[in-house]
């Protein structure tokens, strides 16, 4: 992917300075872009991707339900909400890669105890772990460090590539965790994923996040930057469109959270094999990467209000093509890959909005603030779709109520796109973009 033109048009000897010290800046982040991809592609495989995978083999040897295995992640995910705001802080504040290092290095640990557990009580308290430590790992953080060494202006384009890397994670991991579990069985798995977590994550996080080559910390004093972000803060929060969007990103977690730790057992109850499962889930991930090179092309034309707008509308009509749709292989394979693109392009969307429909300022402490309700939503959809399953011992009620959200994310983010255009509405802290 050819990097696109900066954000400022040469039009005189500032804009031509601003386009060379963006450039600069670009340049400089590509290494930090591709130690983060790396580190993301492992991290969501390791900590996300693999729980369902995990949950059904540990479910078959202990026999524990469904809702006791998915409820331990909702706590997980549940106490990572807490986190959320004060990780995006240390982040605006200079502490990037302690954060993601040796939340990484924690995360590996945690994995490692994990596989000598026989007891559901310490299987709930590594999960309690594995979700703070999520908070501190996965995309929002990452954000905000890209976005503190290039610029919020400059975000746009670092944020793209670097979701294009971590759009391979569930298509690596699934299959290797799936290999792992056929060959040595689940506790040897998570070994393996838990060293992962810690020499490759870890070690990526800590050698290449540089907080003093950080864009943001050039040329503001810390302190007068720390003033800056308290304000745009509660300017944000001030704003009828913070609102809409802290409902819509919601919803879409849940939709997200809820079809991702599930999408497996609902696949293989449709009738399709193992086999088959696997390999329509695993066309996800390269569909998120052609969804998001797309959106890497017209990141300079096309306004993320537009994208989001659009993309928003295609998951009723996925979720509602699945609810009725043969069981056959090449179906259900288009399916995830239509859902794999349109999520691929949406979380884009969710990474860019605090900039763009928000504020230029305080991006990590926004972004806090709305993944608190998002790591909730995304800690009580597993658990909620496991009850649903259990109350007719069938994924219909749980296809139902993913449309259900679907339809609510769209009308939501329609709403958001249209208040953020309202003059009045706007914060001075935003920027429009056409």
């Amino acid at each position: 992917m050819k990097p696109g033109k900066p954000g400022l048009e040469p039009g005189g000897t500032t804009q031509q300075l601003a386009t060379a010290v963006s450039t600069a800046k670009n340049d400089k982040a590509r290494g930090l872009i591709v130690a983060l991809g790396i580190g993301q592609i492992c991290s969501w495989g390791t900590l996300y991707y693999c729980f369902p995978l995990i949950a059904e083999a540990m479910g078959l040897e202990f026999g524990w339900s469904k809702t006791s295995l998915y409820g331990a992640a909702s706590v997980g995910l549940l106490l990572a909400s807490l986190a959320t705001y004060p990780v995006g802080v240390a982040i605006d504040r200079g502490y990037g890669r302690w954060v993601m290092g040796l939340s990484s290095v924690l995360a590996g640990v945690c994995l490692l105890v994990w596989s000598q557990i026989s007891t559901l009580m310490v299987f709930y308290l590594l999960m309690a772990c594995v979700g703070i430590l999520q908070a501190a790992t996965l995309y929002e953080p990452a954000f905000a460090v890209v976005s503190r060494r290039v610029g919020p202006l400059q975000a746009r384009r670092a944020i793209i590539s670097l979701t294009l890397w971590g759009g391979f994670s569930s298509t690596v991991f699934i299959p290797l965790t799936q290999v792992l579990l056929d060959n040595w069985g689940w506790r040897d798995a998570l070994i393996t994923l838990g060293l992962i977590n810690i020499f490759i994550c870890g070690v990526a996080y800590l050698c290449f996040i540089q907080p003093r080559r950080d864009a943001v910390s050039a040329g503001v004093a810390n302190s007068q930057q720390i003033e800056v972000n308290r304000q745009a803060v509660r300017m944000a929060l001030r704003q009828p469109v913070f609102w809409v969007l802290f409902v819509s990103l919601t919803v879409y977690t849940i939709i997200f959270s809820a079809f991702t730790f599930h999408m497996y057992p609902l696949l293989l109850e449709r009738g399709l094999g193992t086999s088959d499962v696997v390999q329509a889930i695993a066309l996800i991930g390269p569909a998120q990467v052609v969804g998001r090179t797309l959106i890497g092309v017209f990141a300079n034309k096309i306004s993320m209000r537009v994208i989001g707008a659009v993309v928003a509308l295609t998951f009723p009509v996925t979720f509602g093509v699945l609810a009725f749709i043969r069981p056959e292989f090449w179906f259900i394979a288009g399916i995830c890959a239509t859902y794999g693109a349109t999520n691929g392009i949406f979380t884009i969307v969710r990474g860019l909005v605090v900039p763009e429909m928000l504020s230029q300022h305080a991006y990590g402490a926004i972004n806090g603030i709305l993944s608190i309700p998002t790591t909730i939503a995304r800690a009580v959809a597993p658990v909620g779709a496991a009850y649903l399953w259990s109350l007719s011992a069938s994924y219909s009620l749980v296809l139902g109520a993913i449309v259900a959200c679907a339809i609510i994310l769209a009308l939501g983010f329609w709403l958001a796109v249209w208040l953020s255009r309202q003059p009045a509405l706007a914060s001075p802290h935003m920027t429009p973009v056409p």
